[in-house]
């Protein structure tokens, strides 16, 4: 993974090369396919220049300002996002404090505020939806006006669509919520991960059998509790284990209020507690469920190791 520089604010912002800056603007949840054409236009223009790409992005969502009795939750947490631009070569990621003073910038006056903080700002990279300023009254001919009059280009990526509907951040979070995650994968155009330190449970997989290495879930929004199919690596290596996991908070041993993630293994691993581990999540089992008793749940539990054994023979 390339090293991505990372400031936490506009006025934080420094990049000593002196080279043009090409701006990718946006919520940017998930990462999706979407927002990747984004990226890409301004890593062309990068390339084309001789610049640099980097990214501004706003943490937490405009509704923890505007709704926060029902805020939106995010698809990936800063820390994994910050990785999916890494990933996609973006060389820097501002990540700007949505907060009221930034919502209350007149839409006529935020290209300003980006030209006097990004020193060098030649192109700005958008999605068509995108919208800035006070009430977001700020829409791409907006933009392309007042980006023009700076002497900045401005560039609105077209919509992606899946199956003639377009890719967005709500759709994939209502895929996740439904445990869809297949198809999370295909808008997203990577597996869906979460990442977790591993725990030591309470040992009840071991003793029926299935011994499972225990992760808290960190993210902001839960996907459907159930059993899916997984693939599990170390984040300081590359080698993926394959493995099934529960999500959920185990009503037939236990019944928590908080959620874990347990993963068995299919083949062995070295893996152990206080590890940080990134879970690919590929394809959703079933739901989790009550059983009668524990019997009957090891007996499922095996269906489970059953049927993701065979999907990774299909792989």
């Amino acid at each position: 993974m390339n090293r991505i520089v990372q400031f936490d604010s506009l006025e934080a912002f420094q990049f000593d090369e002196p080279k043009s800056v090409h701006l990718a603007i946006g919520m940017f949840d998930g990462v999706h396919l979407g927002h990747q054409r984004v990226l890409e236009s301004a890593l062309q223009r990068s390339a084309e220049e001789d610049g640099v790409a980097g990214v501004l992005t706003f943490w937490p969502h405009p509704s923890r300002l505007f709704n926060p009795e029902s805020p939106v939750r995010m698809i990936l947490t800063p820390e994994l996002k910050a990785s999916q631009f890494a990933l996609r070569n973006m060389r820097f990621v501002i990540e700007e404090s949505f907060t009221e003073d930034f919502s209350n910038i007149e839409a006529e006056s935020f290209i300003k505020h980006l030209v006097r903080r990004i020193p060098g700002l030649k192109s700005i990279h958008t999605g068509l939806n995108w919208r800035f300023g006070k009430g977001g009254r700020g829409d791409p001919s907006m933009l392309e006006l007042l980006a023009k009059e700076e002497g900045i280009e401005a560039h609105c990526a077209e919509v992606h669509l899946a199956e003639g509907e377009r890719v967005s951040s709500t759709r994939i979070r209502s895929l996740l919520t439904e445990g869809s995650v297949e198809k999370v994968n295909e808008l997203l155009g990577y597996n869906y991960f979460s990442v977790g330190t591993a725990i030591q449970g309470k040992q009840l997989g071991s003793e029926m059998g299935t011994p499972t290495l225990n992760m808290p879930f960190e993210g902001d929004l839960r996907p459907a509790y159930g059993v899916y199919v997984t693939l599990v690596s170390d984040l300081s290596s590359n080698i993926q284990y394959k493995s099934v996991s529960n999500f959920g908070v185990r009503p037939t041993v236990e019944k928590s209020d908080k959620p874990l993630l347990e993963t068995h293994f299919l083949e062995e691993c070295s893996f152990s507690y206080g590890a940080r581990l990134r879970v690919e999540w590929l394809e959703f089992i079933r739901p989790e469920r009550e059983f009668a008793n524990v019997d009957e749940l090891r007996n499922r539990i095996r269906e489970d190791v059953q049927i993701a054994n065979r999907r990774f023979e299909m792989i």
